[in-house]
């Protein structure tokens, strides 16, 4: 008799956890792990220096958060713009810095579609994303899901970064369950570095057409001063 499979919230959670150290390992170049450990506890919140966050919807509702410490937030985003070929005199230095922010919250998205793209796989459901929001705090705020959920569940887990800086993702979902009931193959895996290499392609565009825009401006002022205008 075949034994039938039950996907848990804690399952659930592996597979945002596998997204995270996925989508910034190959972003960043460097080595993101998360912990073997999770832990139970009582609500959600943004913490210092940097939170991101992002609701869920469809299948099951939920929350997840991100907090990043200064370290931490500096050293992806550094790691992300350089792995993008972008000179380290051109970074911004402080993590409340609008660029930063731009940064984490596209990592954010990926991270967030890879595992949209995880569950409709594994689970045969949909669940769609808003927009993620990021902010530098220095106190903590509490964040929840508003909506009507029964019994939501929250969990914590912690990551470290190539430079042993910390930081912590959080979530809070409704208390679900999954039951098999017939056997399947499960969809094509995204490639994450397929998307890093559309977006390597776009800011190098973008820096194309910005030079381009500045050898024209320059052509036509070396023209004028010929002309004596």
């Amino acid at each position: 008799m075949r034994k039938t499979k039950i996907v848990t919230t804690e399952d659930i959670l592996l597979k945002l956890c596998q997204s995270v150290t996925a989508v910034l390992t190959k972003a960043t170049d460097s080595q993101v792990h998360h912990s073997a450990m999770v832990q139970k506890i009582t609500k959600t919140s943004l913490k210092p220096d940097f939170g991101c966050f992002v609701l869920f919807d469809g299948g099951f509702s939920g929350l997840v958060v991100i907090n990043f410490d200064a370290k931490a937030a500096l050293e992806l985003y550094t790691k992300y713009m350089s792995h993008m070929g972008i000179p380290k005199e051109e970074l911004a230095t402080l993590h409340t810095s609008d660029e930063v922010a731009d940064v984490l919250g596209e990592l954010m998205n990926q991270i967030v579609g890879d595992f949209t793209g995880k569950i409709k796989r594994s689970l045969h459901t949909n669940i769609t994303q808003n927009q993620p929001k990021m902010m530098a705090i220095n106190k903590n705020i509490n964040v929840t899901i508003d909506s009507n959920i029964e019994r939501p569940q929250a969990r914590r887990v912690s990551f470290d970064t190539e430079d042993n800086n910390i930081f912590y993702l959080e979530l809070s979902m409704e208390r679900t369950e999954f039951i098999q009931l017939e056997e399947f193959e499960e969809g094509e895996e995204v490639n994450p570095d397929a998307i890093l290499e559309t977006e390597i392609l776009k800011q190098l565009e973008g820096k194309d057409v910005s030079k381009k825009k500045k050898s024209a401006a320059s052509d036509s002022n070396s023209l004028m001063d010929d002309l004596g205008i």
